[in-house]
């Protein structure tokens, strides 16, 4: 087994241990949950005054714009959950592609190492009765 197939076999066994965490996971929502204050539009209520009312919020970009879609009280634990799901995806589909640009890396690298062997071989010329490389004495 040469290095590159080593280093190539491990990153590969990284990446399955990933991709196996991939489907254990639960599900998930784009976006993240914030606690906003809000104003009910009651004059006589005590938002009115500026102590606001508080409300839950998933929030996620698209196209380059905030969207914002209001949590129901009954239902902020379970979208945490969610969205921590979701970071949790990020995290692993950013390792499994960096373990493949990484694979990139070494198999070029072993690509090169071996062409530039194999062209030192061809232009290192063969002495007579000996192996290339090598030099007979001269008596």
């Amino acid at each position: 087994m040469t290095i590159k197939q080593a280093s190539l076999g491990t990153l590969a066994k990284r990446r399955d241990a990933r991709l196996k965490k991939l489907a254990q996971l639960q599900p998930f929502i784009a976006g993240s949950l914030a606690k906003v204050g809000v104003k009910c539009g009651n004059p006589n209520c005590k938002c009115a005054s500026g102590e606001r009312h508080e409300a839950w919020v998933l929030t996620r970009k698209e196209r380059g714009k905030t969207v914002t879609v209001h949590v129901p009280r009954d239902m902020v634990e379970e979208v945490a959950r969610w969205a921590a799901e979701y970071k949790r995806l990020k995290v692993l589909l950013r390792e499994i592609s960096e373990l493949g640009e990484e694979a990139i890396r070494i198999f070029v690298k072993a690509s090169r190492g071996a062409a530039r062997n194999r062209r030192r071989a061809a232009s290192t010329p063969a002495t007579p009765g000996g192996t290339p490389g090598t030099s007979t004495p001269i008596s």
